[in-house]
């Protein structure tokens, strides 16, 4: 039986692919548990970037419904059980996160899209919200994180409508920083999270974090905080290599240490 997930390592980059395309990868509860194996893999300080895509013709198609109907227990038990976990995982990672969406990314795929910090697609990548397609309500954070990325009237009117979403829509919404055609897509993927795996690790980390704090923070806890991390920022050896790289005129050489 094949791996339901894929890791693979290149310098300071892990790619983590979604390996289930015969069912655009949807999720199970074997994908679910291999997912979180290799985002407990990301942690490691080597890894200083990290992209998540899918095998085949798709980014991930959400759950799959033959295993939903089976489900022991209730829906409710289930969602903190497998998706949660791995949304949490995910933003818990002190290093950037990027999601290569290569193909159709609909219902919880979205979802896990949106859980990431950074979001790029392939020109003939297609977002579909999914969820109320069959009765359901946005779960595994996609609320939030679109609530976050939208705005609320346009993510409640495009996940209520389940309209599709083209990759260039997505660009002018603001879903995805960047589409690449389709052709060579993995390659210029790779060559963006290298440059991303390049940076002072530990300072996009602290950043992401002011981030998910800033949303709603009152002023004085975000400034209170940014002090915080700027002092952990100030003692890493990649401040102080960047302070002397810029004195002396050259690029810096930053190890995310």
């Amino acid at each position: 039986m094949a791996d339901e997930v894929l890791t693979t390592r290149d310098g300071g980059v892990l790619t983590i692919t979604l390996n289930r395309p015969d069912v655009y990868n949807a999720f199970n509860r074997a994908l679910h548990a291999e997912l979180g194996a290799a985002l407990d893999q990301a942690a490691d300080a080597a890894v200083r970037c990290v992209v998540i895509t899918g095998a085949g013709k798709g980014f991930c198609a959400g759950q799959d419904l033959r295993e939903f109907s089976g489900m022991p227990g209730s829906i409710q038990d289930e969602l903190e059980e497998t998706y949660h976990p791995n949304v949490r995982r995910i933003r818990a990672l002190e290093k950037p996160v990027l999601a290569a969406v290569n193909g159709a990314c609909a219902g919880a795929g979205l979802s896990l899209a949106a859980a990431c910090d950074v979001r790029v697609a392939a020109d003939n990548a297609a977002f579909v919200p999914g969820f109320v397609g069959i009765g359901l309500v946005p779960d595994s954070g996609g609320t939030w994180f679109l609530h976050r990325l939208l705005g609320f009237a346009r993510a409640f009117e495009w996940m209520s409508s389940n309209r599709r979403l083209s990759a260039d829509e997505a660009l002018a919404w603001g879903l995805v920083s960047e589409v690449l055609p389709s052709d060579g897509f993995a390659d210029a993927v790779a060559e963006r999270a290298t440059r991303w795996a390049e940076l002072p690790t530990r300072a996009v980390g602290l950043t992401k974090r002011l981030f998910d704090h800033a949303e709603h923070a009152l002023l004085e806890s975000q400034l209170a905080l940014e002090a915080e991390l700027q002092q952990a920022a100030t003692e890493t050896a990649d401040f102080r290599e960047g302070v002397a790289a810029f004195l002396e005129k050259r690029p810096a050489n930053f190890t995310g240490s």
